[in-house]
């Protein structure tokens, strides 16, 4: 049972930056792939960016390249979402997620565990 909290979210200006954490707890976090999606009100959840194991493989999905980064640690159990020149389209509730074998890397089916989220609201 691996259980994931996301910290970091918070109010900001557009242009602004962010980082969101997620820590994990239980066993062999180093072999999950991790993975972020966000949620806007009255739209579906979409995927963010994911990051393999290793760390080597990572994954964006385009409405975030080149201004999210995700990265991880796995001393430190935890996983990284940096977000820069946020847009007010970036704001929504952002869930991290795990999985032991994720086939697909953007489709939330493929994981296993999920935070509660974290809310981030980027200002106009």
């Amino acid at each position: 049972q691996v259980q994931l909290v996301e910290s970091g979210g918070g109010l900001v200006q557009a242009g602004g930056s962010l980082r969101l954490s997620c820590a994990a707890s239980g066993p062999i976090f180093s072999r999950y792939t991790m993975g972020w999606f966000r949620q806007a009100p009255g739209k579906e959840r979409e995927f963010v960016a994911a990051i393999k194991w290793s760390g080597a493989i990572t994954y964006n999905a385009d409405s975030v390249k080149g201004r999210f980064t995700i990265s991880r640690d796995n001393a430190k159990s935890t996983v990284y979402l940096q977000m820069n020149s946020l847009k007010p389209e970036d704001t929504a509730v952002y869930y991290c997620a795990a999985g032991l074998v994720v086939a697909v890397l953007a489709a939330d089916s493929g994981y296993d565990y999920w935070g509660q989220g974290t809310q981030v609201t980027v200002s106009s």
